[in-house]
């Protein structure tokens, strides 16, 4: 049965329309299911920045009407993201390079002697910046419901708070999960650590291109997001939230454009007067259109209506988990249970399958895009898949894959969006079910780290 999805239409996003090569030498539509790693951009986004290129200029210094121009559209990109996720007055939105880059500069600028909770189920962006000279960092067994979740922050905050007593604190929290798409209890969460005095980053990666978020209503300190996974081009993030912190620390990056003034000392030094405010964490000539591409993909998601853009996704959610749910060599991985609310992101293995072959095989004689792997969540998959000794958290990728038949050490992802037609989960469900029942048609061997297919079998 063909999902019934009458709430909206898929947003239109470039390569819709492409065609791919089979291992057969046929062609076939493709079918991007790896929105999790990096979303199709929107066709409105593209044709905004088409629309604007001819204009490119240098931002903040020249005299120029391009210049000028130029400058007007990047802060006039800052406000509409400060709309977008509804922040309070005086928040500062940073542009940054994406969400990884954003929790680093933030690390960079958290105050010596704060110590920094994490639950060990964040991505490695923010599982790993937190690991300065001056920081101390907690890390948070995977907790397997909410109210653990909440009760676990509330434990640890309290012990530190009587064996330390008083002193900086921050948790950081992703929203969504990247691995199980689970949506995890914010609000909950920051409640507690604000009672406790402690702050919060949000990392809205995977949040954000799924659910309105609002900063005012969260009542997070810091939200992180990509512009890659928000349909938006061209290499830009945000960090968004409290001016002190950034304000008080040195620049992420010295240079021109974070500096005020510069001077010679008499003895022969140089002295800086670096900017406050968003200027003294963007160093050098900013990202134009990558900050125009992600207020370019925030308008069009609050234009197209984020309840209507929700509900057709959950609908296409349930129908994805209830196609697997009727395949017995299929689980699906779940933190906090098969029933939890998620958004567009699903993680799965197969009995009997190696998940970089299967995925392989999917792409080879599919046409169907999707990501095997850790999904730079090592800890948090090793635990899904129930494996006692945690693999290392320093690198990002998948073990080497092992051939058909031996035993899976990491997952599949399938992940789609506001961009996903409806039959390409049709055709992914069906690609599932042909896979297990008749088998690979080819043969896949190891090249690179990566399954890739070699011959017809006979």
């Amino acid at each position: 049965m063909p999902v019934a999805t009458d709430t909206c239409a898929p947003l239109t996003v470039l390569g819709h329309d492409v065609q791919v090569p089979l291992v057969t030498g046929e062609k076939v539509g493709y079918a991007a299911l790896d929105y999790a790693a990096s979303a199709p951009a929107l066709q409105r986004v593209w044709d905004d920045v088409a629309a604007y290129a001819p204009y490119y200029g240098s931002v903040h210094r020249g005299a120029g009407y391009l210049s000028q121009l130029s400058t007007d559209l990047y802060e006039q990109s800052r406000r509409t993201v400060a709309d977008f996720l509804d922040l309070r007055e005086g928040d500062q939105v940073v542009f940054t390079r994406a969400t990884t880059d954003s929790l680093n500069l933030l690390a960079g600028a958290v105050p010596t002697g704060t110590r920094v909770f994490a639950f060990e189920t964040e991505h490695h962006a923010s599982l790993l910046p937190w690991r300065g000279e001056g920081l101390e960092v907690s890390y948070l067994r995977a907790p397997r419901s909410h109210a653990e979740a909440v009760a676990a922050l509330d434990a640890a905050l309290a012990e530190a708070a009587a064996t330390e007593g008083d002193g900086p604190r921050l948790f950081c929290v992703t929203g969504a999960s990247n691995v199980t798409g689970e949506l995890w209890p914010v609000a909950e969460l920051t409640e507690v650590a604000h009672r406790h005095g402690a702050r919060v980053v949000l990392d809205a990666a995977q949040l954000a291109p799924h659910h309105r978020v609002s900063v005012r209503e969260l009542d997070v300190d810091w939200i992180a997001f990509s512009g890659h996974k928000l349909y938006a081009p061209f290499g830009a993030g945000v960090l968004a939230g409290r001016g002190d912190w950034l304000d008080a620390a040195e620049p992420y990056l010295a240079g021109g454009g974070a500096s005020r003034t510069v001077a010679r000392e008499a003895d022969g030094s140089v002295a800086v007067e670096w900017h406050r405010g968003p200027a003294r964490h963007e160093a050098g000539s900013p990202n134009v259109i990558g900050a125009y591409a992600i207020a370019s993909a925030c308008r069009a998601l609050t234009e197209a209506g984020f309840d209507e853009l929700q509900a057709r996704e959950q609908q296409l959610v349930e129908r994805l988990k209830d196609g697997l749910a009727r395949i017995p060599e299929v689980k699906v991985l779940s933190l906090f249970g098969t029933d939890s609310a998620r958004v567009g992101v699903l993680s799965f293995v197969v009995q009997g399958w190696n998940s970089s072959h299967f995925a392989a095989a999917l792409s080879a004689e599919y046409g169907i895009g999707v990501r095997d792997g850790l999904f730079c969540a090592h800890p948090l998959v090793r635990t899904l898949l129930g494996e006692d000794s945690p693999a290392p958290v320093s690198t990002c990728g998948a073990p080497e894959p092992s051939l058909p038949g031996e035993r899976s050490l990491n997952a599949i992802r399938v992940s789609f969006g506001a961009g996903t037609p409806d039959e390409h989960l049709e055709r992914f469900l069906a690609a599932v079910r042909e896979l297990i029942t008749d088998g690979a048609r080819w043969t896949y061997r190891s090249e690179g780290g990566r399954c890739v297919a070699d011959t017809l079998r006979g």
